[in-house]
């Protein structure tokens, strides 16, 4: 079966195609939250020529959004594209983890059923690097031990630069050295391994809540600045989210 999964961020929507289990392309565009169907419509199209993609023999859309008001324009959009209803997934979509919060967003419950179908037997904390950082940790048995939630690193560096006069725009790499004698590097470090230290800590302290060793997987949009610079998280896999919202959402009609 051709399936496309589609994860509504809050900085960017994500798509991915997936014949079967695998997803074998994705790509990303911009979240504009006033964006219009025809818009969208047209840019998937768009999109579409240039990964020779045929609507037509895509057979299932899945959709999961923490933008509640671009879910309906993306569902107008794709009846339009492909001429079916898309299938929304949530945190009310049964599964084999127990959400246990009516408060949990669609991105991060996707995060735990996708732990808990691809690394079974185990206790995961999966760390979402996205316009929040959260670190979430899902148990043997699919049920939910709990949340962190704290500033994005992306958000957090765009709010720095933009309340300070001298700080410039950087980019976010693993800097030069920890300690820095020019402005750029001096940024990089703090905002590089400032964050790393919160995400070892979060890390530590969620192994000694739960008396366990976790599976430590990353995801997100700058996993891969952090993934080669401790080995507390064990694997990096960007289309984590999608996995677990496709899993969601294949056996819904």
């Amino acid at each position: 079966m051709n399936a496309i999964v589609i994860n509504v961020g809050n900085s960017n929507i994500r798509f991915g195609l997936f014949n079967d289990d695998n997803c074998d392309l994705s790509w990303v565009i911009n979240t504009k939250p006033y964006r219009t169907a025809d818009e969208l419509y047209v840019q998937m199209l768009m999109l579409y020529q240039t990964y020779k993609i045929e609507p037509k023999e895509i057979k299932k859309i899945i959709i999961g959004s923490v933008v509640p008001q671009l879910t309906k324009v993306m569902s107008a959009a794709i009846k339009k594209i492909h001429g079916i209803v898309p299938v929304i997934v949530d945190r009310n979509t049964p599964s084999g983890v127990q959400a246990k919060s009516k408060q949990m967003g669609t991105d991060i419950y996707a995060n735990l059923v996708a732990a808990h179908h691809l690394y079974p037997g185990k206790k995961k904390i999966i760390l979402d690097f996205g316009t929040a950082l959260t670190a979430s940790c899902v148990a043997e048995d699919g049920e939910t031990l709990g949340v962190i939630i704290a500033p994005g690193i992306v958000t957090s560096l765009n709010s720095l630069i933009s309340q300070t006069a001298q700080l410039p725009e950087i980019e976010l790499k693993k800097p030069k050295s920890v300690l820095g004698l020019d402005t750029v590097t001096c940024m990089q470090s703090g905002m590089v391994y400032g964050f790393l230290g919160m995400v070892e800590g979060f890390i530590d302290r969620i192994n000694e809540e739960v008396n366990s060793d976790c599976f430590v997987i990353a995801t997100g949009g700058v996993s891969h600045v952090y993934k080669p610079l401790t080995d507390k998280i064990h694997i990096a896999d960007r289309l984590h989210t999608l996995k677990g919202l496709y899993f969601l959402g294949k056996d819904l009609k």
